[in-house]
């Protein structure tokens, strides 16, 4: 009986070849869609389960309130490891201090690279699970060794045993190899690290270190932890709430209210957004959201095979009929019809398998993944038959249903009529597909002008041909009169400063100011950078008052430059000239620029104050020659600093490259929500266009009586387009509400963020309309200028 119902099915679809290429390929590509969508969503999902210890594992976090504000920070005071180490025994496993990832120099004699690493507590290798390939997980139980990542030995030693082989990080400590692991993948918070050293080690080596052994208020470092099995992550949470409060100042501890608790690494990744002391989201939103566009986008694709299916229900009505009459119960042809629909989804998926095949490299690159094909895990095709009977049964239940319950005396007397309501349910399914397509092509629309109203936000400086260079080893000091005038000599710069911060970010804020007027219950918190002479000259600052560092005033290194918003922060009118103090030390501010956007893009730009210094620097900022291409000056600056600093890598980054950067996850967002909205609106164009050709045909001998009594093409145009334009306006009076409001609550996370403006409903209302006539035209022009002695001739 099976086999019978597959020929039928089959013969079925070669019978009637047009829909069933409308079907298929709606449904490969709808299945395509779906499966991208969930290999992402896995990939997001499983981000750092491949820790063996993944429930136990942690991160200390703190609140801390300012101004009564309450903001959650990863960063915290050494001692506060040396506290968990000690007296928290019980409750913990591993204590874990680490130090930021950043990019060192390793060298082995002449040989160099730079590559991302992090100095951390030994235990630290058995903690995270690291897959030791030579050595084990106490390999650095000495101070002095350091384990590499399998691509990064390979990097330094080519296939030589790195073992017991001697480097040196930034060419001043040196270390000893012990150990190679293999590279954590992708969706992992570790997966850019290549070398791993000793805290101890970094520490020691370090003395502007060693002076926060004892310091509670430097919160610069982060702490990694493993609890008991016995214990859970709000128990020790309780514990561990108010161990700050014991160690600073009452004054300080009833201002900040400070309360330690551990962040599980289970959350790490999806609910990264905190907001007044509580998790507010992050990337688990982009997986609602592509999880429901997934479901969205596969429905679509359902929904057509439904509509074609009871479409063209008096073609099988005949065939309904014989079967009933000769004793097929309805279940039977129930189960026909499923049959036919799980065939054709089978034929879909197989396709789709190849589509997803091919596109997952593009796919790759557009979402910033490395997502492989599970072809040999067992959960995917466990996942992928459940997916295919699921998907029949849904697309192929209501065509199943409908065509089972034609009455056979009818059908074979010829007397069988759809009736007047038998295209209502078919409507409703167009409404609910448009309907989608709306959506998603306003959410296209507003994301791009979220990231374009961002992108068009003053910036404060020009960072056109400006590049920057962190000072990764001890060479760098000292020389920067020298560096500079080189490069100035070889005509290759226009001017060149150093700064404690690169342009793109905030890596250093402060309290400890005072100035006059000040509100004693206000606690200040300031960005601070350290600058160089020449940095304004070399940004592109834009002064409103005052001026900028200069060599001829040497009062200067008592000079403060404020940006506007420290300006309306301290309420001060005419700042020039002001007095601030800060920790005790006074200064004097000699102007005020213009905000520069250093953090992110949609927020307000912070209050912050910049001072000369020479000592406190760690990037070079250089601004390249507009008159000289920048190949020919990157060549000429490359070959002053390989003469100046031969021990050093050359490497540098464009300003507005970095800064392009701080918009990548929207434009990502916006590129996948526009390629998924182009699919589901394909999808829907297919199925409006198999929906045309059935109406036409269906109306072809109307259309030749009105084609004789005079009726023009155009007039029968209008005539069979205006039921489908009719039933997209439908779709946008519904679509369009309950996307703005979606898209309102997604703009609410951005303090700078655009509106959803008349026009971009306007244009999702035209784009849609526009859409449906190319869709349904090619269909509606054909049939009127079809032959009407052809369509009124009989049978």
């Amino acid at each position: 009986m099976i086999s019978n119902y597959i020929k039928i099915a089959l013969r079925n679809l070669t019978r009637s070849r047009g829909y069933s290429l409308i079907n298929i390929s709606g449904l490969a590509v709808g299945i395509s869609v779906t499966m991208l969508i969930g290999l992402w969503l896995y990939d997001e999902l499983s981000y750092n389960r491949h820790h063996k210890n993944y429930e136990h594992i942690a991160q200390v976090y703190q609140h801390q309130t300012f101004n009564d504000v309450v903001s959650t920070s990863m960063t915290m005071p050494m001692p506060l490891g040396t506290e968990l180490k000690a007296n928290y025994k019980s409750d913990f496993k591993h204590v874990v201090m680490a130090w930021w990832p950043m990019n060192h120099i390793l060298s082995i004699d002449d040989h160099k690279t730079s590559q991302s690493g992090t100095f951390m507590d030994g235990e630290g290798l058995e903690m995270f699970s690291f897959n030791m390939l030579k050595g084990t997980l106490t390999s650095l139980k000495d101070p002095a060794s350091i384990v590499l990542s399998e691509s990064c030995a390979r990097a330094i030693f080519g296939d030589q045993d790195p073992i017991d082989k001697m480097l040196k990080i930034d060419n001043t400590l040196d270390v000893r190899v012990t150990g190679v692991y293999q590279e954590f993948p992708s969706n992992s918070k570790l997966n850019n690290i290549h070398f791993v050293s000793t805290w101890d080690f970094w520490v020691t080596s370090n003395p502007w270190m060693k002076v926060q052994e004892h310091n509670w208020n430097n919160n610069g470092y982060s702490i990694f932890v493993e609890i008991q099995p016995t214990t859970t992550f709000e128990a020790v949470s309780e514990k561990i709430k108010d161990i700050k409060v014991s160690k600073i100042s009452k004054e300080q501890a009833a201002r900040e209210k400070p309360q330690v608790f551990l962040n599980p690494m289970s959350r790490w990744h999806l609910y990264s957004v905190w907001k007044d002391g509580q998790a507010a989201g992050g990337r688990i939103e982009l997986v609602w959201l592509f999880g429901i566009i997934g479901t969205f986008v596969l429905l679509l694709a359902c929904i057509n095979f439904m509509n074609l299916s009871t479409a063209r229900s008096e073609k099988r009505a005949k065939e309904v009929g014989i079967r009933k009459s000769v004793g097929s119960v309805r279940t039977q042809l129930i189960s026909q019809f499923l049959g036919e629909s799980l065939v054709v989804v089978v034929i879909s998926f197989i396709i789709a398998l190849a589509i997803v095949t091919g596109v997952l490299p593009w796919f790759n690159t557009i979402s910033e993944k490395r997502i492989d094909m599970p072809w040999t895990n067992l959960y995917f095709w466990l996942v992928s038959v459940a997916f295919i009977l699921i998907t029949g049964l849904l697309s192929g239940s209501y065509p199943a249903l409908y065509l089972s319950s034609f009455q056979p005396v009818k059908v074979l007397k010829g007397t069988f009529k759809a009736g007047r309501f038998a295209s209502v349910p078919r409507k409703i399914l167009v409404v609910t597909q448009f309907t989608i397509s709306i959506a998603l092509i306003l959410g296209t629309i507003i994301v791009y002008q979220q990231v374009q109203h961002a992108k068009n936000r003053p910036i404060g400086y020009d960072r056109q041909g400006l590049i920057m260079i962190r000072k990764t080893a001890p060479e760098f000091w000292g020389k920067f009169e020298v560096i500079r005038n080189e490069l100035k000599a070889s005509g290759a710069i226009v001017d060149m400063a150093e700064s404690s911060s690169p342009a793109t970010e905030i890596w250093f804020n402060f309290t400890g100011f005072n100035w006059k007027g000040k509100d004693p219950n206000l606690q200040d918190d300031f960005a601070t950078m350290a600058v160089t002479h020449d940095f304004g000259k070399t940004m592109g600052w834009t002064f409103i008052r005052g001026r900028d560092f200069s060599r001829e005033f040497s009062t200067d290194s008592a000079g403060i430059v404020l940006n506007e918003a420290a300006a309306e922060y301290m309420g001060l009118e005419d700042p020039v000239d002001e007095e601030i103090t800060w920790n005790g030390r006074k200064y004097t501010v000699i102007g005020v620029i213009k905000n520069m956007i250093m953090d992110s893009p949609y927020s307000p730009v912070k209050q912050t104050v910049f001072y000369l210094s020479y000592n406190d620097t760690v990037w070079i900022n250089i601004r390249i020659n507009p008159e000289m291409s920048a190949h020919d000056a990157l060549a000429k600056i490359e070959k002053v600093f390989q003469n100046l600093l031969p021990a050093v890598p050359f490497e540098f980054k464009f300003t507005d490259q970095e800064y392009a950067l701080k918009f990548a996850a929207e434009e990502r967002i916006g590129a996948l929500a526009g390629i998924f909205a182009t699919l589901a609106i394909f999808i829907s164009c297919m199925g409006l266009f198999g929906m045309a050709s059935f109406v036409a045909e269906q109306r072809r001998k109307e259309i030749g009586i009105r084609k004789i009594m005079g009726a023009s093409v155009l007039n029968l145009w209008k005539m069979l387009s205006a039921e489908f334009l009719v039933l997209v306006g439908v779709s946008c009076l519904i679509g369009l509400p309950i996307a703005a409001h979606l898209l309102d609550q997604w703009l609410q996370q951005f303090e700078y963020r655009t509106t959803i403006s008349l026009l971009a409903l306007i244009g999702a209302v035209g784009g849609a309309l526009l859409i449906t006539l190319l869709t349904v035209s090619f269909q509606t022009v054909k049939a009127s200028m079809a032959n009407p002695v052809k369509s009124l001739r009989s049978e």
